[in-house]
């Protein structure tokens, strides 16, 4: 008795037993791992930002330390911490005797 080969009959017979894939395609695989491989790389940019945020933050601290030291500077050299940075100018805060 001769079989006959017919394609696609051990996939229809794996259907019927209800035999279920072992793996996903090829195809399927490398979609998914450039998938993820973007999110990671995403991931770690936002570290790298998150990073140069944090150090950016702690110099502008050190700045505001700066300017609080020279207010007290001000204060005390002249008075008054209130300066116009454009031109230099002191304002003095004249109140009127009554």
């Amino acid at each position: 008795m001769a079989t006959t080969k017919v394609k696609g009959t051990s996939k229809k017979i794996k259907e019927l037993k209800g035999v279920k894939p072992e793996k996903v395609t090829t195809e399927e695989l490398e979609k998914v791992q450039a998938v993820i491989n973007d999110i990671n790389k995403s991931q770690i940019e936002i570290g790298q930002m998150e990073t140069t945020k944090h150090a950016i933050m702690h110099h502008i601290s050190a700045l505001q330390e700066a300017i609080s030291g020279i207010r007290v500077e001000f204060e005390e050299k002249y008075g008054t911490a209130d300066v116009n940075i454009q031109d230099g100018k002191i304002n003095y805060n004249v109140e009127a005797n009554s």
